[in-house]
């Protein structure tokens, strides 16, 4: 009975792996890299508007500014003013993130205190 091995030998296993290329230093030190050109721009800038109402109290209103939009109490108070007068107001001007966190976080503290507040943001 004749044993034949299963497996190569080990040196025609060394013969049979891919020949590898050298490459000299200077041959990569030469190599140009293209630049892909990003053009980056500025994120869109969005309105927060507030709109009057008959039942929301004044006082709610320049605290909602103070709180989430962090306007002083002159500040607050001006801009309720104005959206009491002229049924609406800017309240400020936001990247798109910043304005749909505060008019949600405006809003949800109005609904809590079961007031009908309105606000809005719409792009610039």
């Amino acid at each position: 009975m004749e044993v034949r091995e299963v497996t190569p030998p080990l040196t025609s296993l060394l013969l049979e792996l891919p020949k590898v290329e050298k490459i000299n230093m200077a041959q990569e030190q030469t190599a140009i890299r293209e630049r892909q050109k990003t053009r980056l721009r500025e994120p869109g800038r969005y309105v927060v508007m507030m709109f009057n109402d008959d039942f929301t109290p004044m006082d709610f209103v320049v605290d909602i500014l103070e709180t989430v939009f962090f306007k002083s109490a002159e500040e607050a108070e001006s801009i309720m003013l104005k959206v009491h007068r002229e049924e609406k107001a800017v309240v400020g001007i936001y990247s798109y993130d910043i304005a749909k966190s505060k008019v949600e976080k405006a809003m949800e503290q109005a609904r809590s205190q079961k007031y009908p507040l309105k606000l809005t943001y719409m792009p610039e």
